[in-house]
């Protein structure tokens, strides 16, 4: 167990401003709280003193294959700040010398060539960026400030910086998406030869701004998000990348590693309100609540997990499938389930088709 690698999840749980399809725990604060919430943070890498109660013995002997920080929009505490935090993790952990280390960032920063060097001093080699849409109409109704320029600019300030790996989000099924929007996006987001993408549907999430207003925004309905999804996947891959994951994409093996570890059964640790973390077969999460992480709240118990139907769950939702043998007496169905498109089983092992990602919460529920 302490040599299995570990992955290290960090919850940035500020932003500019709101986007109002997103349920992720974030929202505005003042210079202060961010600065005590950098010192919490920080005395949480050093202590797991929230979540000691199930921090196995010899967890920090682990060395870390991943560091991710999301939330939220880390960028907005500054490279400073953020080198701060990692320097903090250098100390607790030892990292793989081939370790991911991913920073989420906003592409309205406003100089992100000093942003990015600074970063790729200390060691971040992987950025995600929040594209969404290059079509304004459609940036406007997300709440998304940056357009094709400042896209362009962040991009080619983290390549100039020496970070290897460039992930861009794209979002599918917005407001007034039609096929040749969302190829104007696809083909901008390629132009930037990104090593990544995640190409998500909108989900209208219970308490959103967007949830409140569905009746009022001019969605496509299911039939034509699934046909915006299906359009992605055949464009995507015609043009040689690799659908590894429902919603993810990538050129070669540059598969976004951090959560990778999600969909494997592997050990991660997340720290700050609202992260989630998976250790020695059970579940625990810090609760979304800010002041209660200032205040030393713990983390709460979610329960044990990594069993095989799980195990099987996720890896359903990777290319690379599961066993068919892990579902005796399921012969007829996988039978019926690829005669309709949904599934291959070459080799031996059942992987979900892109069709088959579209419904796979039922294709997987049928299957288990």
């Amino acid at each position: 167990m302490t040599s299995k690698p570990l992955s290290l999840y960090l919850h940035i749980p500020f932003c500019a401003s709101k986007c109002p399809y997103c349920d992720f725990y974030s929202g505005r604060y003042p210079a202060e709280t961010r600065a005590a919430y950098l010192a919490a943070l920080t005395e949480e890498i050093r202590t797991f003193r929230r979540a000691a109660a199930f921090v196995p013995e010899g967890l920090s002997d682990r060395p870390l294959s991943s560091v991710y920080f999301g939330g939220g929009t880390p960028s907005v505490l500054g490279a400073a700040a953020l080198t701060s935090v990692l320097t903090a993790v250098r100390a607790r952990f030892s990292l793989l010398p081939d370790a991911e280390i991913t920073m989420e960032a906003n592409p309205s920063l406003p100089e992100p060539e000093a942003f990015f060097a600074a970063l790729a001093k200390a060691g971040v080699n992987r950025v995600s960026l929040g594209l969404q849409s290059a079509v304004e109409q459609e940036r406007r109704k997300l709440g998304r400030r940056a357009g094709k320029p400042q896209i362009t600019r962040c991009v080619a300030a983290a390549k100039a910086a020496g970070i290897r790996d460039v992930s861009l989000d794209v979002m599918l099924g917005v407001p007034s998406q039609t096929r040749e929007s969302l190829l104007e996006t696809l083909d901008f987001a390629l132009s930037q030869q990104p090593t990544h993408l995640s190409c998500y549907l909108l989900s209208l999430e219970p308490g959103t701004p967007f949830d409140k207003m569905r009746d009022r925004l001019d969605l496509p309905d299911e039939d034509a998000a699934a046909d915006l999804y299906l359009l992605t996947c055949g464009m995507l891959k015609a043009r040689g990348m690799r659908h590894y994951e429902v919603s993810n994409f990538c050129f070669g093996d540059r598969i976004g590693r951090h959560n990778m570890t999600y969909w494997t059964d592997g050990d991660y640790l997340g720290l700050g309100p609202g992260a989630h973390s998976y250790l020695a077969g059970r579940r625990f999460y810090q609760p979304p609540d800010l002041d209660g992480f200032l205040n030393g709240v713990p983390v709460c118990d979610e329960g044990p997990g990594g069993d095989a139907e799980e195990r099987l769950m996720l890896r359903l939702r990777t290319d690379l499938g599961a066993p068919a043998s892990a579902f005796p007496g399921r012969e007829a169905l996988l039978k019926e389930l690829e005669r309709n498109g949904l599934i291959t089983t070459d080799g031996g092992t059942v992987r979900l088709t892109d069709r088959g990602f579209l419904v796979s919460n039922r294709v997987i529920g049928e299957l288990l």
